[in-house]
């Protein structure tokens, strides 16, 4: 009696112990977990750019965590938690930077296609919806003029729903996007739109649109894309400050046209962004007005050795591209705002090196002329702003 109670005991222990393996080895496979860790330097020999970098700035730092969780074949759970400094613009607190589930409606060799529901990275252009991720972009910083950081989180993510889909065909691949729901702003948007911090609220006036198609060569070495987004903000003014604007709109149109070919060694890249805004009914400041704000850049990477990469990269942006120079702007305001504020024109060069495939580390060397791309948050008067200016970066990385 007791040889066969043993012998029971030990075949459920092992069957148990079978079982809990098996379910670890299930969840190992169905969890994943990773994070990361930069921290960047920036000096500046005029105008501030991510923190007091007309000293040096340490004010940029970003530590991410992030986990996907397949409970199904079809279901797919994601998200990432973001603290993010970047002087006065981001103060490190931990934010939701996407949240999502991802479930996929039909799958075949040739056809694919989905739904997504929650906090959904927007698909614009090339680098968005990896940009907080250093290791997946080139350079410390995207394209400024095409990727605007001082609207960072009105570009990055959006509350709502999305539909994807891919069809396969012998000459590539065809995905479309389509996303609908609330847009995600905070404070930098109102100073970047309003050009200040006037007492109220700007908030999303509706739901907003956006849709991406791309078409990918065999191997993805060209990708071509066209992605965009529609959306107005409202701002609610705080009636009992003295100075503040009207309920005015803001409506903004935003796309993208990407193209990009990749060799063994080499990549190019390249990008352009039209922006047609429009305010109305805000009163005397801002004055109802349109404009088209435009972006666009060349970028060359090589890598001459496996853990080495150079970059080439040349961008140009401007505030309205029927006045290029500002001229008009500041004939028009009698100087008040200088023509440099309304553009830019850079040339950088960057260097990276993968030490191991955790570490990274990297500098980025940026001759500017103009200031359209800074923060009036970070630079509030821009009569001290420098037309010409050097920007040096270094960023170490770690990821897991």
């Amino acid at each position: 009696m007791r040889q066969h109670l043993g012998r029971t005991l030990l075949t459920l222990w092992t069957s148990l112990a079978a079982a809990e393996s098996a379910l670890t080895a299930d969840l190992r496979e169905s969890l994943q977990i990773h994070g990361f860790a930069a921290q960047a330097a920036i000096k500046t020999s005029n105008n501030r750019w991510f923190g007091p970098s007309d000293g040096t700035s340490f004010d940029f730092t970003e530590i991410g965590l992030n986990a996907s969780f397949r409970p199904l074949p079809r279901l797919l759970l994601a998200g990432q938690i973001l603290s993010r400094r970047a002087g006065a613009m981001a103060d490190g607190t931990p934010a939701v930077d996407f949240a999502l589930a991802d479930v996929e409606l039909w799958a075949s060799p040739e056809h694919r296609a989905g739904l997504r529901l929650g906090r959904l990275k927007n698909p614009l252009g090339l680098y968005n919806e990896t940009r907080d991720i250093p290791f997946t972009h080139p350079g410390i910083f995207l394209p400024q003029v095409v990727y605007f950081d001082r609207v960072r989180n009105l570009v990055l993510a959006t509350d709502g729903a999305g539909l994807y889909g891919a069809i396969t065909t012998p000459v590539g691949n065809l995905a479309l996007n389509l996303l609908h729901g609330q847009a995600v702003v905070d404070e930098n948007v109102e100073w970047t739109y309003l050009n200040t911090g006037f007492p109220g609220d700007l908030q999303p006036d509706g739901n907003s649109w956006l849709a991406s198609l791309w078409f990918r060569s065999p191997a993805e070495r060209l990708k071509l894309g066209l992605s965009g987004a529609i959306l107005d903000l409202r701002f609610h003014p705080d009636h009992s400050a003295p100075y503040s604007p009207g309920a005015g709109t803001v409506s903004i149109h935003y796309w993208i046209a990407s193209a990009q070919y990749s060799a063994q060694t080499w990549t190019l890249t390249a990008e352009y962004a039209g922006e047609p805004l429009q305010w109305r009914d805000f009163g005397a400041f801002p004055p109802d007005r349109s404009i088209r704000t435009e972006g666009y850049y060349v970028q060359g990477t090589w890598r001459p050795y496996p853990p080495v990469e150079l970059m080439l990269r040349y961008q140009e942006g401007f505030a309205d591209r029927r006045d290029r120079d500002g001229r008009d702007a500041e004939a028009s305001t009698n100087g008040l705002i200088p023509h440099y504020t309304l553009f830019s024109r850079i040339a950088g060069v960057g260097i990276r090196w993968d030490i191991t495939p955790h570490w990274m580390v990297r500098a980025d060397y940026e001759r500017h002329q103009g200031t359209f791309i800074l923060s009036t948050r970070e630079n509030r008067d821009p009569g001290r702003l420098a037309e010409h200016w050097d920007m040096l970066g270094l960023q170490l990385v770690f990821r897991f």
